[in-house]
């Protein structure tokens, strides 16, 4: 007999369905990470036999396509209030924030060739704000794919550090200076010293330095390129 989950055991309650599973399934992939999310450990916390959850899911691909679709669900769309930039800069905390939540996202990405509704509203709302600000196409791919890069480079990173707290941090640039031959590596010591170990420093808050440099190195590629173009015609917005 399964045993029943102390974190969920919704199955004895309530009737399964689709949203608890994929409720369950990121809350596991949350706590334990995504290599640990199989079928039978996922009826395990649900309370019931893995077989039952095929008449929620069709299979473990289908159930990582609409993790990854309720990740998507979960950032803030750039607003058609806002200035692009500001939209897009609201866009990418809110994308930086959620992976934080979900560190697995970064691996699953989007799902591929079919993706979810949520998945798809946020690419074209991103692609429609940048298009609207006067992005040629082929702009506002490369825009979005240099963000997208940049948001979920630096969540893969953070990830993989060996550090999460302010205290880790320094303890962490202590240690390597202590290890450290100066006279041959003289900028990382300096680095580390002038930067890295002053009050109140926190690798995370590298994250909205760049994303404006990013952001500003658009904007001026933008207006480079709408110098004595042709004014394109107005676009409707997406919704």
């Amino acid at each position: 007999m399964a045993r029943q989950s102390g974190k969920t055991g919704v199955a004895s309650r309530r009737r399964l369905n689709r949203e608890l599973v994929l409720s369950a399934a990121i809350a596991l992939a949350d706590d334990a990470g995504i290599d640990s999310l199989t079928m039978r450990r996922l009826g395990e916390e649900l309370g019931v036999e893995a077989m039952s959850l095929y008449n929620h899911v069709a299979n473990k691909e289908d159930l990582f396509k609409a993790m990854v679709d309720a990740v998507f669900n979960e950032i803030e769309l750039p607003s058609h209030s806002d200035d692009w930039k500001t939209a897009i800069r609201k866009r990418s905390v809110s994308f930086r924030d959620t992976l934080s939540r979900h560190p697995w996202a970064t691996a699953l990405k989007d799902s591929g060739t079919n993706p979810g509704q949520a998945t798809l509203r946020h690419h074209d709302r991103v692609i429609g704000t940048l298009r609207n600000a006067g992005f040629s196409v082929a702009m506002a791919a490369h825009a979005f794919s240099a963000l997208d890069s940049y948001i979920y480079g630096f969540a893969m990173q953070e990830k993989t550090l060996p550090f999460q707290t302010q205290e880790e941090t320094a303890a962490m640039a202590h240690v390597m200076l202590a290890q450290l031959p100066v006279s041959e590596y003289p900028y990382l010591a300096e680095l580390m010293t002038d930067h890295v170990l002053q009050p109140g420093y926190f690798y995370g808050d590298e994250f909205p330095i760049g994303l404006d440099l990013l952001l500003d190195g658009l904007e001026g590629w933008l207006e480079r390129h709408s110098e004595g173009r042709q004014p394109e015609g107005v676009l409707t917005e997406s919704t």
